[in-house]
């Protein structure tokens, strides 16, 4: 007997990174893979040590709560208070999830009724516009961002009346990054047309050349943040992190999640807790977080180097780890598939919007000797 998908399953495309799973295997071994943001470094070791540690403790292998531990909870509040100087109620206003990815998806549950219009980035993070949209049976509105306004969103060309905004700054795919300012603009607009703003922020700490990522909490607490253990300590596989902002948003967030899971488990959860508090009071990045993010810097500085020199018009980013370029070619596809053919696997940007067709996007996420080696892979292709 076979069985067919929903209709709504059918409406969404293949989630882009398992195409390229599948490319790289076709491929075989001879591959350097810049395609997936997933770090290949490791994880600080006091952090693993820590989670062995609590996942001896039979408490901890019990469930957890859809809300998170409070000890978690705490942590989270505490570390906004000296990142950004913004005080949340750990009870109230900070919610555990299971990954950024999660959240993002699961606020749209808690708030989206059909025909609502959800306010995408083009290009911009998949589920935003995917997932969120079409499991709500909403209307998405995929505002094109573009290279000349810095790949800021422009709320001029976002339609009155919607839901939901989504918007993500240090910005996947394209590495841009904004100032506080441009997010009071943000925050005003989402005020004066009751739009639920909700802020990707899981890059905050991947920035460089003495930029600091602001929080939009900083600009109000009427509105959600999401973050992750993923980027900053490497977590990606922990699949752990947190909202944190408008009491309401988090109780329908964790109403939502009440109905779906039963939190991340306790013991990861022990682990990032004893992540975040590796932090100084004043806000300072642990040795071993800095150690990773000056590994990233350099290895951005030798990729967007060598593809300058190669012919490509490619601007160092400030944030993420993600390198973003015009590919020279008529699709974004047809880039990486002569990419491909040399063995160096990138994303084609029209994976994340129409609007970024001939674009693609390499991640940092190989050693530099590694990054070489492609780099006189990628010199032998006429673009």
């Amino acid at each position: 007997m076979r069985y067919e998908f929903s209709e709504k399953l059918k409406k969404l495309p293949p989630y882009l990174f398992a195409e390229f799973e599948d490319m790289v295997r076709r491929k075989g071994s001879d591959v350097i893979d810049f395609g997936i943001g997933d770090s290949d470094l490791p994880v600080p070791s006091i952090i693993v040590e820590e989670m062995q540690r609590a996942s001896t403790i039979t408490s901890n292998q019990k469930y957890s709560s859809s809300a998170g531990e409070e000890d978690l909870r705490e942590a989270v509040a505490e570390w906004y208070k000296k990142r950004f100087g913004v005080d949340v109620d750990p009870k109230d206003e900070v919610c555990i999830t299971i990954g950024s990815k999660e959240g993002i998806f699961n606020i749209a549950q808690a708030f989206v009724n059909p025909k609502d219009i959800i306010i995408a980035p083009s290009p911009g993070y998949p589920v935003y516009s995917g997932a969120a949209t079409v499991f709500n049976n909403a209307v998405c509105a995929k505002i094109p961002i573009r290279a000349d306004d810095n790949w800021l969103l422009d709320v001029d060309d976002c339609p009155a009346g919607a839901k939901i905004l989504y918007i993500n700054y240090p910005n996947n795919p394209t590495g841009a990054t904004c100032d506080l300012s441009y997010l009071r603009g943000i925050y005003d607009w989402c005020q004066e047309n009751r739009t639920i703003l909700c802020y990707d922020n899981a890059y905050c700490e991947m920035c460089y050349d003495g930029y600091k990522a602001p929080s939009i909490l900083e600009a109000g607490i009427d509105a959600i943040e999401f973050g992750s253990s993923s980027k900053t300590f490497n977590m990606t596989g922990f699949r752990l992190g947190y909202a944190v902002g408008n009491r309401d948003l988090i109780a329908g967030l964790k109403r939502c999640k009440g109905q779906i899971d039963s939190g991340a488990p306790i013991f990861i959860q022990k682990a990032a807790t004893r992540a975040l508090g590796m932090y100084g009071s004043d806000g300072s990045m642990p040795l071993d977080i800095q150690k990773n993010m000056n590994e990233y810097a350099e290895r951005r500085k030798v990729l967007v180097n060598g593809l300058n020199k190669i012919g490509f018009d490619v601007r160092l980013p400030k944030g993420t780890f993600y390198i973003w370029f015009d590919g020279m070619c008529k699709t974004s596809l047809e880039c990486t598939k002569k990419m491909l053919d040399v063995g160096v696997v990138a994303t084609p940007g029209s994976k994340f919007g129409e609007s970024a067709e001939g674009y693609v996007r390499m991640t940092v996420t190989q050693p530099v000797t590694r990054i070489e080696d492609a780099l006189v892979r990628l010199e032998s292709i006429e673009f």
